[in-house]
Order: C-alpha cells, then structure tokens, then sequence
C-alpha cells in the first residue's frame, strides 16, 4: 500500500483519538516543524566564511509560522536573558514589501551574515543542498513540515514507530538569496512546495509542483529576524507593519514574439522582482553583476533535443558524462525609459531569440505575475 494512503487511514484514527488535531487538521492551526528527508551535515559553510557561534538556548519559536502565533509568543520572550541569545540583539534589521514579495534589509555585511543563514536553516530542520558564496545562495534540501501530522493519544503512545509510517503527503525547499545593496544587505527567501496526490486511476501516487505560498515565505524571514537577534515581538511588528505597505506590483509584459520582457517599474525595483523570480524558476545562478545587469546562469534545455540520460553505475564510477550539457546563459536587465526591459544572452553577451529563451521568459513572465 502506498505510504501516503497508509497516511491518510491512520489520520483518520488520530482524529478520533483527540478533538484536539481538528484544528490542525483543518488548516486552522498552521504551523512549522520541518524534518529534512535528507541525512547530512547541514552546516557545511566554506573555509573562508568565518562561523558565528551556536546556541541552542535563544532560537526562533518551534511550531510557529503565523503572526498571530508571533504575538503570543512574544509575551513569553520577555523573560529570555539577553545574554542567552545566539547573536546579540540586532536594531539593525528592517522588512520591507512590494507586492507579495517581502524582504529583509540588513545592516551587517554578506559574508558575517551567510554562515549565520546557514545555521539558521539547520536550526529549521534543513539540510544544505547547494551553497554558493560568490552568488549569495543558499538552498535547502527538501524537508517534511511535520507539524502538519495531526498529535493524539495514539501517535504519543507509538511515538517514533508511528512517525517511520505517517507522512504529511508534502514538502518544500527554501532558498535563500543575498544582495549587497549600499552598504547594507538584502536578504530574500523563496521556497517550492511539492504534494503528494493520486493518479488518473486512483491506483498510485506521484508528487506534483504545489503553489508557492508569499505568507511561508514571510513566517521564514520572521523567523530568521528573531534568530539573528531581533525581538519576537519587534519581529511581529514589522512583519505587520510591512502588510501597510504598497500592495501592487507592476505588471511584467511578455513581448508577443516572447524575445523580450518588460516589466513596468525602474531598474532597482525590477533586478530585485527578476532575482527572485529566478530563485523560484530554480535556474542555477553562478554570478550576478548588478551593475551591468546580469544573472549569469545554467539552463539544462530538455526540449532542444539532445539526449538526456541519467548515469549508470557504471558511468558514475568512471566518470563518464551525460550527453546533454547546461547552457551557460545570462538573464541581462536594461533601464528604457520607466521600465525595465529583461532578455536572455549567451555565455559571450549577444541576444538571444531562440526557443530556449522564449521558455526561458516565458517561465519567468509567470512568475514575475505571482508576486504583484
């Protein structure tokens, strides 16, 4: 039987165990328990990062996502000894909002700030995917939020055995992306959500790209303020004081012949919406160059014809190399007038108007839309 139908008849047994899980159950009580589905070191930061201390006394609320849950937690924040914290307390740290899209702006520089993101993820539940210093990246590995499998008398009494079988049918992956932006650093976190969910026939399961949800999004960086220092409660506040904010985007608008995108707002505004619309087309960034306007990426083109095998054993061992290769391209954004034009170019700088950059901004065009 298939583990996630297995789930779903033993959630059915644990809400008649307890009234309690009906919230949960329902979606009423949203909350964050992430369990990596990957072992690993999830503290792996380069030899030339310094690490920033670890302190397991003062972390961000287990099981809190929402703002109200940030709220409540605050009042017991209040007696948590200064000295206990994991960082001292940080002033310096601001939310800002346009659109769907939040943010946090920083006053500490990149490379004191990237080991203590990385920690914070393996605070979380996470283990480290991919990292890239010069890029400013970091993602995760897919994690389970296990706070979405409903508590009674039945899973405390089977404890872990019980928690080897119930899955929550759901998983998401985070990435984490630092600019330096006058003297001062931008951070923004985007995720992907995959769901476990029956076929055609009912007789199987397979995982399906799930929406991204703006509010997780949120609930993270609030998170993050409260581990790099910031009050609970100053962290709800300026969460919600982001929501006051403009709440409109302008619109990105694909070229009919799909070679171009322009998006109706200046330079700033548009490289901030295009980055993280790349986070979430889950392009491989190499490189940015702010002020030339480009992203230099890798794009594994599966609709150009190439072959695309996965490696054999043998292949593995000796080194042999997958037929197809990851096009190395460059995202490049360019001030006109009020607006901002977006194109794709090769690895040497010239446009490119092939189909490999029309799905290119095609991808990107969609989700440019889903943060207005």
């Amino acid at each position: 039987m298939p583990l996630a139908r297995t789930s779903l008849m033993l959630a059915g047994l644990l809400t008649l165990s307890a009234c309690s899980t009906l919230g949960e159950m329902t979606g009423q009580t949203d909350s964050v328990e992430y369990k990596s589905t990957v072992a690993g070191d999830p503290l792996s930061i380069p030899p030339d990062l310094t690490q920033a201390n670890k302190n397991t006394h003062y972390v961000a609320p287990e099981g809190v996502a929402r703002l109200s849950d940030y709220n409540k937690a605050s009042q017991s924040a209040q007696s948590v000894n200064p000295a206990d914290r994991v960082l001292p307390k940080a002033n310096g740290i601001e939310v800002m909002r346009d659109g769907t899209l939040r943010w946090l702006v920083v006053s500490d520089a990149a490379e004191n700030l990237y080991p203590k993101i990385i920690e914070f993820w393996g605070e979380q539940g996470f283990t480290i995917h991919s990292q890239n210093a010069q890029a400013g990246l970091i993602e995760t590995d897919w994690a389970e939020n296990r706070a979405k499998i409903p508590e009674g008398w039945l899973r405390s009494a089977l404890g872990s055995v019980l928690d080897q079988v119930f899955d929550s049918g759901e998983r998401d992956r985070f990435t984490t992306r630092l600019e330096r932006v006058n003297g001062k650093t931008e951070v923004y976190i985007s995720h992907q959500h995959m769901e476990e969910t029956p076929t055609g026939d009912g007789t199987a399961f397979k995982w399906v790209f799930g929406k991204e949800d703006p509010g997780l999004n949120a609930a993270m960086l609030a998170r993050l303020m409260v581990y790099l220092g910031t009050d609970q409660q100053q962290a709800a506040q300026q969460v919600k004081a982001a929501e006051a904010g403009p709440t409109e985007a302008s619109v990105a608008q694909l070229a009919q012949d799909q070679t171009s995108l322009t998006v109706a707002e200046p330079f700033d505004r548009a490289w901030r919406r295009v980055g993280v619309a790349i986070d979430s087309a889950r392009f491989t960034v190499e490189d940015r160059n702010r002020e030339q306007g480009d992203y230099y990426i890798r794009y594994l083109d599966t609709d150009s014809g190439e072959k695309i095998e996965q490696q054999t054993v043998f292949g593995r061992m000796f080194g042999t190399r997958n037929s197809a290769e990851p096009l190395k391209l460059r995202i490049h954004l360019a001030q006109q007038g009020g607006g901002t034009q977006v194109s794709v170019r090769d690895e040497a700088g010239q446009p490119l108007t092939d189909a490999t950059a029309k799905r290119i901004l095609t991808v990107l065009s969609k989700n440019l839309k889903e943060t207005q």
